[in-house]
């Protein structure tokens, strides 16, 4: 569903990617792993338009991504959370998701300004399709409250809503349980799961190697900006390069 073929980014003379190829299959949940500074989020920013790429390409269904506009990679079908939280928080639950799908409506300004049928009927559509997935992620009880009334954990299922919203073909995750004690962690697990099984394709970057390894099929690992390994949650789990620049890495630091 996405490919990217020798992508590099560089600011200002310093190489962040380098050369990074790696495909997400269709239909599957693909990690993106690697110690903090790897350049995992810089890929998400080039996959999303938010970055453009300094070679290589990358395609999503065939249709090459680099150059075009994000809310056009939005109506695309790529969906994205970010690692900090993005709620709008003065706003109820139902009103934040709702936001999510404004890229698809098409009642155009008049129809915004006289709340003609058109613009009535989408809305109403709209409310129904957010009620549905806020209870997909376990908040529809709670969809008259204002976002600032949530926990840190349910800001972020709230944030999943609303990248869902877009109707996404393919759905990014960043850092999805940064900050999440693991009661949360666990919780969202079988929420991405629950999603997973309707048919999403997920992508996701993510530090917190147990929650990748009990979800993803397929993982990436990303050191110093390039790939050293790619294959299942038991290669990547024995493979030295990893066990060397991440995983020992993350033993040291318990141990210190």
């Amino acid at each position: 569903m996405l490919a990217l073929a020798g992508v590099s980014k560089s600011f200002g003379g310093l190489d962040v990617l380098h050369d990074v190829s790696f495909t997400v299959p269709e239909g599957r949940i693909f990690g993106l792993i690697g110690p903090n500074g790897a350049g995992k989020t810089t890929v998400f920013n080039l996959v999303t338009g938010l970055l453009a790429p300094s070679g290589g390409t990358i395609e999503f269904q065939g249709r090459s991504l680099v150059g075009v506009k994000p809310h056009r990679i939005t109506r695309l079908g790529l969906g994205r959370t970010f690692q900090n939280i993005r709620v709008f928080k003065q706003m109820s639950l139902i009103e934040n998701v709702v936001v999510g799908m404004h890229a698809h409506f098409d009642y155009g300004v008049p129809g915004w300004l006289f709340a003609l049928p058109g613009f009535r009927a989408q809305e109403a559509a709209a409310r129904d399709r957010a009620h549905e997935l806020l209870g997909w992620v376990g908040l529809d009880a709670k969809a008259t409250e204002t976002a600032d009334e949530l926990s840190y954990g349910e800001q972020r299922k709230l944030e999943l809503a609303r990248a869902l919203a877009t109707e996404p073909k393919l759905l990014l995750l960043d850092e999805p349980v940064a900050g999440m004690n693991t009661a949360e962690k666990l919780e969202l697990m079988g929420v991405i799961e629950r999603i997973a099984e309707r048919g999403f394709t997920i992508f996701m970057i993510e530090h917190d190697m147990r929650f990748v390894m009990g979800l993803c099929e397929r993982i990436a690992v990303l050191n110093f900006g390039e790939i050293i390994a790619e294959g299942t949650p038991e290669e990547i789990k024995n493979d030295p390069a990893v066990i060397e620049a991440y995983l020992g890495r993350e033993d040291e630091e318990a141990a210190g």
